[in-house]
């Protein structure tokens, strides 16, 4: 594989205008075409500490339609035994959190990290699942690594999930020092000169990184096929908030229905994942914690 700089040199050839064309704005979408799927991220209930199993039996009954686990709740257990739970719960796994350090600068580090996301592609796809986040993990803190090289990095993480049949989501964390923001990880995401680079987005990193929010109406449906959404309080500010500040949809001061209503434009069948890290919801019934997310989210429509 060439060097990423090469493409920052040379003039795009007509293929790259191509791939890069798809990730911006496709033609505008009515709204009464939207069809956006529901679904868990199971770190809104992580403080219960359930099963695997319980989890999504609770994300079917209170109304989802779909999970997004993280990989360390599929360790030890039976992937076939959890792939029929899902089916017969009538859920889809639109994606997975992981945390490989396939971005790192450290060439031993980067090669364990994509050993480390083929395995865990393989886990997503025994489960029946088609993508995977795949973040800044391991350069959150680390000197700044050139957009390029990232680019390139990232699509050596997309050839892997051509083999096995899963999709990185080119994820962005707002208080990283790398792939801080939405156009820092849309303009990676074109580098990486893949017909699947895509990212993943999120309201309150979209918040933290200070990302300009009318560039989600810029996007394509390939680009954006899943967000996390939650909220954010007022307090405290922007420098020093943190995930566990984040609250159901509607109770904070987001701007989620400009977000939404630009995302249904370019996406009327976009993924919308809850995903909370609050330890005031971690009381209670996880079950009705879980329903009272889903009621949030739909209020929004």
């Amino acid at each position: 594989m060439g060097s990423g700089y090469d493409k920052a040199v040379h003039p795009p050839s007509r293929r790259n205008l191509l791939q890069a064309t798809a990730l911006l704005a496709s033609p505008l979408q009515s709204a009464t075409e939207r069809h956006p799927t529901y679904c868990l991220n199971t770190a809104t209930l992580q403080g219960y500490k359930l099963p695997i199993a319980q989890l999504i039996d609770i994300t079917a009954r209170a109304g989802f339609t779909a999970i997004e686990p993280w990989l360390n709740q599929l360790t030890d257990v039976s992937t076939p035994e959890i792939r029929k739970r899902i089916q017969d719960a009538g859920l889809k796994v639109e994606s997975a959190i992981a945390f490989p350090q396939w971005i790192v600068d450290d060439d031993a580090k980067r090669s364990a990290a994509l050993e480390q996301m083929k395995r865990e592609m393989d886990i997503v796809a025994q489960i029946g699942g088609t993508r995977i986040a795949a973040p800044p993990a391991g350069a959150n803190n680390a000197p700044a690594i050139p957009l390029e090289r990232i680019g390139e990095r990232y699509r050596a993480v997309l050839e892997i999930g051509d083999r096995v049949g899963v999709t990185p989501e080119l994820e962005f964390w707002g208080g990283s020092r790398n792939l801080r923001s939405l156009p820092e990880a849309v303009h990676a995401a074109m580098l990486a000169d893949h017909a699947k680079a895509c990212v993943l987005a999120d309201v309150f990193h979209l918040y933290k990184g200070g990302s300009p929010l009318h560039s989600i109406g810029m996007l394509s449906a390939q680009t954006l096929q899943v967000i996390h959404i939650n909220d954010y309080p007022a307090t405290p500010p922007r420098e020093s908030i943190g995930d566990r500040d984040r609250v159901f949809p509607g109770d904070g001061v987001a701007p989620l229905r400009q977000i939404l209503g630009d995302l249904y434009r370019i996406n009327p069948n976009v993924v919308l994942s809850l995903e909370l890290f609050n330890p005031n919801y971690w009381t209670g019934d996880p079950l009705e914690t879980a329903r009272r997310g889903l009621a949030k989210m739909k209020a929004l429509r």
